[in-house]
């Protein structure tokens, strides 16, 4: 595969807007290991090679276990994942597919039960920025693989 054109260079000052945005995600209160499931399992849903590439490797980094990771495409038949994580998933694909699904009043509840006002508007917040990310890697083709996780050297 061959990438297409890098955003960066050629519209340096949107990709900061969305920069801020990830920024402010990546400051806010949630677990930063929901947060890498959110961003995994949406990039996933968007075919984001890219981002499902970077998002395994900071996982495990940050200590994620291989078995969540490679199951997490069917997290609803497992019993790895916490009730909270089940519910940012589950808003996550909500969110995600909002012109297939929408976001019904049942997993709004699930998710509302699971975390605050402020928490929820923050995960979305969150939702919102991977998916803008997956739509750009996808659209331009950004080839996967040369992502290394920050301070490691090498494999991730």
């Amino acid at each position: 595969m061959t990438g297409r054109i890098d955003p960066h260079k050629s519209a340096p000052e949107a990709m900061r807007a969305l920069l801020g945005l990830q920024a402010h995600v990546n400051a806010c209160e949630l677990e930063h290991s929901l947060l890498e499931l959110v961003k995994y399992r949406a990039s996933q849903l968007n075919g984001c090679a890219w981002c499902m590439d970077m998002h395994t490797k900071d996982a495990r980094a940050n200590g994620e276990t291989e078995q969540r990771l490679y199951l997490l495409a069917a997290w609803r038949e497992c019993p790895f994942y916490t009730e909270r994580e089940q519910a940012a998933l589950a808003w996550t694909e909500a969110v995600t597919r909002l012109a297939e699904t929408g976001v019904s009043d049942e997993v709004f509840a699930a998710a509302r039960a699971q975390f605050s006002e402020p928490e929820l508007v923050e995960l979305t917040m969150a939702i919102i920025a991977i998916n803008g990310w997956n739509r750009i890697n996808v659209a331009f083709r950004t080839v996967p693989g040369t992502y290394r996780t920050p301070g490691r050297k090498s494999g991730g």
